[in-house]
């Protein structure tokens, strides 16, 4: 079940974004006449008034605004923007661009500006990163409108090294030689479009082989994972320790088909049983931190002679990052740097 059918099903909606709709009407039953043979009439169609809503709109440097989005992601099924709200509106300065949330105006109060204001300020210092100091979000009013359609203004389609990542009302034909990758724009769960995610998709189209088992550390939405499927992979395994992203992983790997091979797990390393061994590949797009501790156990996981793909560490962070691999017995083969992030390619040598 896709999770707008979810949403739908649960009576949800808190958020115009993609995958999650606003039930603007309800049907009533029909109400027959009195009298016997009487026609029955249909009641005129009750609307309801549309919800208002409240946008949330934090400008911030490129290569950071899935961590802006994760810190903007207020509940399990908030949805999350990037880019300028519309095409009139003017373009954002060189290097940085928007982060835009929604909230119903029933929730907009001075505790939740206070919080949101309050987690922005953090970043810089959980983080080390200076481009971050003086984050601040801006709330503004937003008219009625149709927000569970209106992201397809704006949202385009996009290649990643052969793939063709794009969304479920995509009308055109892709090239002969891409892969199509049906992803639904929204979550803060990785787009496909940050440069780690990038640099990720390019190792995995290149390496990943027919029948391939794969591992995919801290999944998100499931993109690593989903797209080894696609090139082959007989069996994936992702996890992650937000139980929020399983459900997005969950309707990527259905929509693209490849459900049946995927598995998905919350949870951190230690959701990994002795039996996860042996892996043909492993991807990890996680923050230098994490790939510096975790990386003798994504070296244990791996098959001798299989390949990883790791991204998510800044370029200033290189040097202890691969001294960390390197520790761990992972041969670096290639490090590809886009703006400021990292990707390194590379196997376990066979004679470990």
């Amino acid at each position: 079940m896709r999770i707008v059918d979810r949403v739908r099903a649960l009576g949800l909606a808190s958020g115009p974004g993609a995958e999650r709709e606003v039930l603007l009407a309800r049907i009533p039953s029909l109400r027959t006449g009195a009298a016997v043979g009487a026609v029955p009439t249909v009641a005129r169609l009750e609307r309801t008034a549309p919800p208002a809503w409240t946008e949330i709109r934090v400008l911030a440097p490129e290569g950071w605004l899935e961590l802006i989005a994760d810190v903007l992601a207020l509940s399990p099924c908030t949805s999350v923007a990037f880019g300028r709200p519309s095409l009139a509106s003017d373009a954002p300065p060189p290097g940085l661009d928007y982060v835009r949330t929604f909230v119903p105006e029933a929730r907009d109060n001075p505790e939740l500006r206070a919080e949101v204001q309050r987690r922005l300020a953090e970043l810089c210092e959980s983080t080390g990163a200076e481009e971050l100091r003086g984050l601040s979000a801006k709330f503004l009013p937003l008219p009625p409108e149709d927000y569970a359609n209106s992201w397809k203004k704006t949202w385009r389609p996009f290649r990643v090294a052969g793939f063709a990542i794009v969304h479920h009302d995509y009308a055109g034909r892709p090239r002969a030689t891409d892969q199509r990758l049906l992803l639904e724009p929204g979550g803060a769960f990785g787009t496909g479009r940050h440069p780690s995610t990038r640099g990720c998709l390019r190792v995995v189209r290149e390496r990943a082989r027919s029948g391939d088992r794969v591992l995919d550390a801290g999944c998100g939405n499931g993109i690593l994972a989903v797209a080894a499927a696609l090139c082959g992979a007989e069996a994936t395994l992702g996890f992650d320790i937000d139980s929020a992203a399983i459900p997005y992983a969950e309707t990527l790997a259905h929509d693209n088909g490849v459900a049946k091979r995927c598995v998905w797990r919350v949870g951190g390393f230690e959701c990994l049983e002795v039996a996860d061994t042996g892996f043909d590949g492993v991807c990890a797009n996680l923050f230098a931190d994490l790939i510096q501790s975790h990386a003798a156990e994504m070296a244990r996981r791996l098959r001798p002679g299989g390949w990883f793909a790791i991204s998510g560490c800044r370029s200033d962070l290189r040097v202890s990052t691969l001294a960390a691999l390197a520790a761990a017995g992972l041969q670096l083969q290639e490090c590809r740097t886009r703006g400021r992030w990292d990707t390194y390619a590379g196997i376990l040598p066979a004679d470990c």
